[in-house]
């Protein structure tokens, strides 16, 4: 007997169709002799609906209250997923995050987990039951306050209960048939990856790619537990996500002994740019402007600091940030400009950041060369650039982005013989 995790996203439960399809194939999991988890997201774009809705009755809601907004849609969900599984002859057991014991701190809006207790969910299986929890969301074992983990968090929820009931697999399913090697809503040649290792799903999911969320990959790999991303409206063969790039693979012939160059091409429209003018160019300024960053509990992307203008002593550091907490980052260096010594502020949401990603771009070279060259030919202008070993990030003008990423991919010839099929969702 396999223990298998189960997440299935908001466009797999979109509507009663989805959620008696998500049944069936749950029912038949469990009959073929496996035990069952399943993590659901909130039907289609409910989690958007509620924030919009939030956005109109208050400026800036109250994170708390926020957060308990934000739970009602996935405990919609699982109910009434619980109640399709009943009516298709098998028995479930429905749980919140607090019950299905995910502890996090609390940070409420982006908590991270800091304990997994799956006893509840442990003594449902003894019993032959289904158990559904509700993904993104937990509870602060200091404050008792519900809490939530941010966009993707139902990721996370699968793959750290998977960790915690040490699962064999966690299959994430979505609306799309596996990892590709650029949004198949932008590239509708994309090809299908049908093996990735975790370090370039990394490098992926934090450059913007929506198929994982980071955390989750990030989990999966600290724990050795492989992912199976597949679709919920087919049965095909997904991508393989394997925490090192030999795991579980038996090299045949036919299949390339050498990492492929690039894996994919990935792009993320969610940040800002914020450029601090005027900074004393003297020891020690950098270190403060990132610790009101920390303070304001704001994650920083990439980063670059100009020359210092010559005569003037001073020197601009610019950053990008998720753009859902710009607001706050910016409250919290404007509270602090006179301690800190700079000019002014500068903000800028309608950028883009392209990222090019590949294990193979090690030992190749060329690629830089070959990159920027496609984003000439196509007319885009960068604004920042950033690279690790196996990922180069440009920033761009938010409207040239669509035209970036499919001038990259067809450079580096990652377009496959089919059109993709997307099955559901809006991208949004």
């Amino acid at each position: 007997m396999s223990l298998i995790v189960q997440k299935y996203g908001g466009s797999s439960v979109a509507d009663a169709a989805g959620i008696k399809r998500v049944a069936r194939r749950v029912v038949k999991t469990q009959r073929a002799g496996n035990e069952v988890v399943v993590v659901v997201s909130a039907m289609g774009d409910t989690t958007d609906e509620l924030l919009d809705l939030a956005s109109e009755v208050a400026g800036r809601p109250p994170a708390r209250e926020l957060d308990m907004l934000m739970t009602a849609g996935e405990r919609i969900s699982m109910a009434l997923l619980a109640m399709a599984i009943h009516d298709q002859g098998g028995v479930a057991q429905s749980f919140t995050g607090s019950q299905a014991g995910m502890i996090t701190d609390g940070i409420h809006g982006k908590a991270r987990i800091i304990d997994v207790d799956p006893h509840r969910v442990r003594t449902a299986l003894d019993k032959g039951n289904v158990a559904i929890v509700a993904g993104f969301q937990g509870m602060s074992r200091q404050t008792h306050e519900i809490t939530t983990m941010g966009r993707g968090g139902s990721d996370t929820t699968a793959v750290a209960l998977a960790a915690a009931l040490d699962a064999d697999v966690c299959e994430i399913y979505t609306d799309v048939d596996g990892v590709y090697t650029a949004d198949p809503r932008v590239v509708s040649s994309a090809r299908k990856i049908d093996r990735i290792s975790s370090e370039e799903m990394l490098e992926m999911a934090a450059s913007g790619a929506k198929i994982l969320h980071l955390r989750c990959v990030e989990y999966a790999r600290r724990f050795g537990l492989p992912i199976h991303v597949r679709s919920s409206f087919s049965d095909h063969e997904g991508t393989w996500v394997l925490p090192s790039p030999d795991d579980k693979i038996k090299i045949s012939e036919g299949v390339a002994l050498e990492q492929p160059i690039i894996s994919g091409v990935a792009h993320d429209r969610s940040e800002g740019k914020v450029t601090v003018v005027g900074v004393p160019d003297i020891p020690g300024k950098a270190a403060e402007i990132f610790g009101i960053i920390a303070g304001a509990h704001s994650n920083i992307d990439m980063i670059v600091q100009n020359i210092s203008t010559r005569g003037t002593g001073r020197t601009d550091i610019s950053f990008t940030l998720p753009m859902v907490e710009g607001a706050e980052a910016l409250d919290a260096l404007r509270a602090a400009q006179d301690s800190v010594g700079f000019d002014s502020l500068i903000y800028d949401d309608e950028i883009g950041k392209l990222s090019l990603i590949g294990a193979g771009m090690r030992s190749n070279p060329g690629v830089s060369y070959r990159f920027f060259k496609a984003l000439s030919d196509a007319g885009v202008n960068i604004d920042l650039i950033s690279t690790s070993e196996i990922r180069i990030s440009v920033v761009t003008r938010a409207d040239l982005l669509d035209t970036a990423v499919r001038a990259v991919h067809q450079a580096f010839d990652l377009d496959g013989q089919d059109e993709v099929t997307v099955y559901g969702g809006t991208g949004r």
